[in-house]
């Protein structure tokens, strides 16, 4: 009974609960994309209906995140499936939480506002622009923003963070971003623009059918 109180799983060699970073950004994989398509049936259908799923499923994930035990969160569940056959990379679960405390305040709001009031305005975008770039960040580069307010709040230096970013240390050689490769970026980005602009009018005709392409000639 113990054990599903413990916010975290304790795991031999660490001194505080853990959980596992690779489930967690599974997770964050699986909420992204399933927000980011519902944002795009409003974007081009304007269908609020997906949206209005999305956030209850979002807060009651959450939910059960803080208040119950991640281990039995939905999304988790199915990161952990996903990932079962990775080694686990396990990160402190208290600056985890604090994270999730954070998702459930931005996911209330929401709930409140599309859902209980069936709102729409510039603050639900914007909340909803936030979540996406928290999922974003956790999902594509394992940067929990959340847990970087933990520090900032509670003024004391968290334990166990993914890719070790807690601990100050000399970025090995690999690592190390030189001048010309900044310069690559810069003139990829420039190409881009160069791109965009020049062929604009050209790809914008619409595509035919390849085999009545074909039949045709």
């Amino acid at each position: 009974m113990k054990k599903n109180k413990q916010f975290g799983e304790t795991v031999e060699g660490y001194n505080i609960p853990v959980l596992n970073e690779r489930e967690i950004r599974a997770a964050a994989g699986i909420l992204f994309l399933a927000v980011f398509i519902a944002l795009m049936q409003i974007v081009f259908n304007g269908n609020f209906l997906p949206i209005k799923y999305m956030v209850s499923i979002f807060l009651l994930d959450f939910l059960i995140r803080v208040f119950i035990n991640p281990k039995y969160a939905p999304t988790l569940i199915l990161g952990r499936l996903i990932v079962s056959r990775q080694n686990p990379e396990y990160v402190g679960a208290v600056q985890k939480k604090f994270a999730w405390i954070i998702g459930v305040a931005l996911a209330a709001t929401m709930f409140i506002l599309m859902v209980v009031l069936n709102t729409y305005s510039a603050i639900s975008g914007i909340i909803c622009l936030i979540c996406l770039i928290f999922l974003f960040f956790e999902s594509a580069f394992g940067i929990c923003l959340g847990c970087l307010f933990y520090g900032w709040f509670y003024k004391e230096k968290a334990q166990y963070c993914p890719g070790e970013v807690c601990d100050m240390k000399a970025k090995q050689e690999i690592q190390k971003t030189s001048w010309l490769q900044l310069a690559v970026v810069v003139l990829f980005i420039v190409f881009i623009v160069l791109f965009v602009s020049f062929s604009k009018e050209m790809l914008s005709e619409k595509p035919v059918e390849l085999f009545q392409m074909l039949k045709s000639k």
